[in-house]
């Protein structure tokens, strides 16, 4: 009698926890095992949405919200591995391309080949050296005294004409 009574005042406060679990679960985002959280396995970032969950050990991203049964995570689709999957895909039905022309005793075509590097010319780069600038300096000196002699000329002319 005694265990019936001790049975009973559990099941009594499991039923009486369960709702109050419930509406706690509606409040806080989603917990996972002791096991994942003490080793940092999973981190949430609070969206519009819910929350983002990033397995920290494969990368994989899930968007976390309050559903009416409770809080779900859906695997947000990963590109990355889709462009992997492709590539398989790819590699494998090459394969069985090239091997069924080998069958047929065609010959493989040759692997494309990266276009070389551009040779080195042997006209590198150099800077000018000092004798350079003082010939392009004195170059525009020049033109620029025949400029302003010629701006000279030409206002005497036209006040000439005046």
């Amino acid at each position: 009698m005694v265990r019936g009574l001790l049975v009973m005042l559990i099941l009594g406060l499991s039923v009486i926890g369960g709702p109050a679990k419930a509406q706690n679960s509606a409040q806080n985002p989603p917990q996972n095992s002791p096991t994942d959280t003490e080793a940092g396995r999973f981190s949430f970032h609070k969206v519009d949405e819910g929350f983002l969950r990033l397995d920290t050990r494969t990368g994989q991203v899930s968007l976390c919200n309050h559903k009416t049964l409770g809080w779900a995570c859906e695997t947000i689709p990963d590109e990355r591995a889709a462009l992997e999957n492709e590539i398989a895909r790819l590699q494998t039905g090459n394969a069985a391309l090239k091997k069924d022309m080998l069958a047929r005793g065609l010959s493989l075509p040759e692997p494309v080949k990266p276009e070389p590097p551009l040779a080195k010319s042997d006209h590198d780069l150099k800077l000018p050296t000092q004798a350079d600038i003082d010939r392009v300096m004195t170059f525009m000196e020049k033109v620029w005294r025949r400029m302003i002699e010629t701006a000279h000329n030409l206002q005497k002319d036209l006040q000439g004409k005046l």
